[in-house]
């Protein structure tokens, strides 16, 4: 298979639309910690959580070993090609549109605009990869970030459910940050880089850019609210008292 089998990949991107669904009812019919339970408002963010913590890990994992099994990838960032990567980018783009559905069709798009943006860039992205098998590898790269959601994700799912284990909490909070740098922050700054200097800004490389550079924004502000929160609580403002049911993002 190469780049332009594009029928497949729609019937692919569909099929993990329908598996993200089929999660998400498997979420709902899980028992829920009692702070989750005990307030209604906050299970929906509990059911979602649990799908993108799914996805985190199956596509973290996913695009980790496709690059450590074809380093030579690496080499080639325009027009390199596997169809491990093929399949991660269609894999992914189901999820991203599973959880814009998700949030619109819950009422939860005022909580979560943010993610709506973050998953419009996403889709519109990887689908110009799909179509023209181009920047494959750095869509791979880019997926690295759910290694780095794998424990973000934990940190959340710990806060909401009041695990009576600050020892628990502490020590994700640490491996969260070094994380964060090593698949989130690391891989950004690289492509970041590469794009301005090697990239045509023009056609697919322009929108490809332009898309990078608002993650940029959106990586760097996600970065200044968990320092905020986890390690420097002082500096924290207008979220005394603030409840976190229906917020989807990370906010305090």
């Amino acid at each position: 298979m190469g780049p332009g089998w594009r029928a497949p990949s729609v019937a692919l991107v569909g099929g993990s639309v329908a598996l993200f669904g089929a999660l998400g009812r498997v979420a709902r019919a899980l028992p829920q910690p009692a702070a989750v339970r005990s307030r209604p408002g906050r299970a929906w963010r509990w059911w979602n959580l649990l799908v993108s913590f799914a996805h985190s890990v199956l596509a973290g994992l996913w695009a980790l070993f496709s690059l450590w099994h074809s380093p030579e990838l690496l080499s080639d960032i325009q027009d390199g090609y596997s169809v491990s990567g093929h399949l991660l980018v269609c894999f992914s783009s189901g999820y991203f549109i599973h959880d814009s559905l998700d949030i619109i069709f819950n009422h939860q798009s005022r909580s979560s605009w943010e993610y709506l943006v973050h998953h419009a860039m996403a889709i519109s992205a990887f689908v110009s990869l799909i179509i023209t098998g181009r920047f494959l590898v750095a869509a791979m790269l880019l997926l690295l970030v759910e290694v780095s959601n794998i424990f973000l994700t934990i940190r959340m799912l710990l806060k909401m459910s009041n695990v009576p284990s600050p020892a628990l909490y502490e020590a994700n909070k640490y491996i969260n940050l070094v994380m964060y740098f090593a698949f989130r922050l690391a891989p950004q700054v690289y492509l970041t880089w590469y794009f301005l200097r090697y990239v045509e800004v023009q056609g697919q490389g322009a929108f490809l850019t332009a898309n990078l550079l608002m993650l940029d924004a959106m990586i760097l502000m996600y970065f200044s609210r968990l320092l905020r929160s986890d390690f420097f609580p002082s500096l924290r403002q207008g979220s005394a008292g603030r409840d976190v049911d229906g917020e989807k993002f990370l906010i305090d």
